[in-house]
């Protein structure tokens, strides 16, 4: 048995659908299960029609039987197999039901019983008569597409009864959650309540409680342990300040990606998210994107890496790279530390309303790199998008369960391991010189790599080697920005960001207040929001857009904006007198 990816057609305008008809092409199958949604039958018997067309022998299965009695529609299944000459059985696939009856069909005995019928022998005919006929591609197509839905019109009157005192769920909800008016606001209440979840009731508490755990019971556990065995220090520094701490960072942001998968799971699970798509639409196809566009922007507020690997769901290759390229602008859990920092310290009167502007900017910046995108590099690339609104419905917890820890691991592997290395390579370089270990970090090879790039940011008031070094650190893992700004500036161990807020006069005042001014801060904010993905981020849009020129593209494209952003940002600020 062979599971195909789940398509509509076999017209090869998405990646899916040119797998399906390469597969179908180039083996002899006994028999296709063709599943369709019985809630839904005209839509799936487009693809019915050209697997029959191609000679392709059918066992029909009308899944999802309860969503279309929800809908008041009744389906004849002997009338649709007598219509279509192809065996036809009832499931309802979430629960099974129905199964048992598939399995006893699927056989090539029973196949050898069944032929096109009449009707679908006619349909055939007339297909390739409309091939053979000489006439341009366009027409061609048109005038097939025209008879398939000539014969598709015919089963249905013959195949479906329609109930219609029956008023579905789905529909009630729609006036409501697709409405065109109240649609937009509901999703975004929607989305808060999702990063209420994630980020304040039940993520924070379980992310503050390992924190404490790592940097109390183990660190000082493994402290003890490496003293008590008469390690050296350079090696307990390393193991203790560099490999516990990388992946204790890895692990206190673990708790909140999963959480974030297992709503946004939960709500694709409902059927909601095809209703965002369906509202974002129209303004996504503005910005060179389609509907599902939204969903690796919505994921790559937890994290860039799960949404670039998300943008495998977009319909076109013009899409995908266009998602994979913008997503990183917008603020994920990593950025959030800087962003609560700074705001503390240089905005405390207007602090969440200045790290809101930082989303707003993120989100603006994603905006208009789509746009000049589609534009330019992405000019000449189609781009198709097809919906289906399916039924709401109570999402399966397992089968959320399985999508959480599938989408999950993902992050806690790639991230985990490349966000520990690098830990490690930053304590390296910040404890290191040619000489070797050094007690003064200005001295450090991270001294050095920081004070090289500073005269990049002459201009944008943060021209100093400590602002280049926690840049540097940046890429190799965002979250390292903060710890290293507090390294630098003299404090021990990471920064607690929410802390800052209420101490802000105890964390790095007197030397970031020299460093920075408010205008000076805004600035690096505004560069720490869009400037090169994490490494992690970038080993990602390597996999994904397949290939190092689209990786080192997003390094250098991103870069160049930030640089060029925060430049104005701060110079405008000057001649305006902030």
């Amino acid at each position: 048995m062979v599971d195909l990816p789940g398509t509509y057609s076999v017209s090869a305008r998405s990646p899916e659908e040119a797998i399906v008809m390469d597969f179908l092409k180039n083996n002899k199958m006994d028999v296709v299960v063709d599943v369709l949604d019985s809630s839904n039958l005209e839509r799936n018997l487009i693809l019915t029609l050209q697997l029959l067309e191609e000679g392709i022998p059918l066992l029909i299965d009308l899944n999802m039987q309860d969503e279309a009695k929800k809908r008041g529609l009744t389906l004849n299944k002997a009338k649709l197999s007598e219509v279509l000459g192809m065996p036809v059985v009832e499931t309802v696939g979430r629960r099974s039901d129905g199964v048992k009856t598939l399995l006893s069909v699927f056989t090539t005995e029973v196949m050898e019983k069944y032929q096109p019928s009449d009707m679908i022998k006619a349909h055939i005919e007339n297909v390739n008569s409309i091939r053979n006929s000489g006439k341009s591609d366009e027409e061609i197509e048109e005038a097939i597409i025209d008879a398939r839905y000539a014969v598709i019109n015919n089963i249905v009157t013959e195949v479906v009864t329609l109930n219609r005192t029956v008023v579905s769920v789905s529909e009630t909800l729609d006036k409501y959650l697709a409405n065109g008016i109240l649609a937009p606001f509901l999703f975004l209440a929607i989305l808060y309540i999702v990063f209420y979840i994630t980020f304040e009731w039940v993520g924070q508490p379980i992310a503050d409680f390992i924190d404490e755990l790592v940097s109390g019971p183990i660190t000082e556990g493994a402290t003890a342990f490496l003293e008590g065995a008469g390690v050296s220090e350079w090696l307990k520094a390393m193991i203790v300040d560099g490999a516990i701490a990388g992946v204790g960072a890895v692990l206190t942001f673990v708790p909140l990606i999963f959480i974030l998968f297992f709503c946004l799971s939960f709500l694709d699970g409902t059927g909601y998210m095809a209703r965002v798509a369906f509202i974002t639409d129209p303004f996504m196809r503005r910005v060179g994107l389609t509907g599902k566009g939204i969903m690796p922007m919505m994921m790559a507020f937890g994290c860039a890496v799960p949404a670039i690997m998300g943008a495998r769901a977009l319909d076109s290759e013009k899409d995908r790279l266009t998602a994979i390229l913008v997503t990183p602008f917008l603020t994920c859990g990593a950025k959030l530390p800087i962003m609560a920092l700074f705001a503390a310290m240089f905005f405390p009167d207007n602090a969440a309303n200045v790290v809101f502007l930082m989303y707003i900017i993120g989100v603006v910046a994603a905006i208009f790199a789509a746009k000049f995108l589609g534009a330019t590099i992405m000019k000449d690339k189609g781009s198709t998008f097809l919906l289906e609104l399916p039924p709401y419905r109570l999402p399966d917890i397992k089968t959320v369960l399985l999508e959480t820890w599938d989408k999950g691991k993902g992050y806690l592997i790639k991230a985990g391991t490349i966000i520990f290395v690098a830990s490690v390579f930053i304590w390296f370089l910040s404890n290191y010189n040619m000489s070797g270990m050094t007690e003064e970090m200005s001295e450090s090879f991270l001294a050095t790599l920081g004070g090289a790039i500073a005269p990049l940011f002459y201009f944008h008031g943060f021209s100093t080697w400590e602002a280049g070094a926690a840049a540097i650190s940046g890429i190799l893992a965002k979250e390292s920005v903060v710890s290293t700004m507090g390294v630098l500036y003299g404090v021990a161990g990471e920064i607690d960001a929410e802390a800052a807020a209420e101490e802000a006069s105890m964390f790095l005042n007197s030397g970031m207040g020299a460093a920075f001014t408010s205008l000076s801060a805004f600035a690096f904010m505004v560069f720490s929001q869009l400037y090169t993905p994490c490494v992690t981020a970038l080993g990602t849009i390597k996999k994904e857009a397949g290939g190092f020129k689209w990786m080192i593209f997003a390094a250098v494209y991103t870069f160049f904006l930030a640089w060029v952003v925060s430049l104005l940002v701060y110079q405008i600020g000057r001649l305006l007198g902030f």
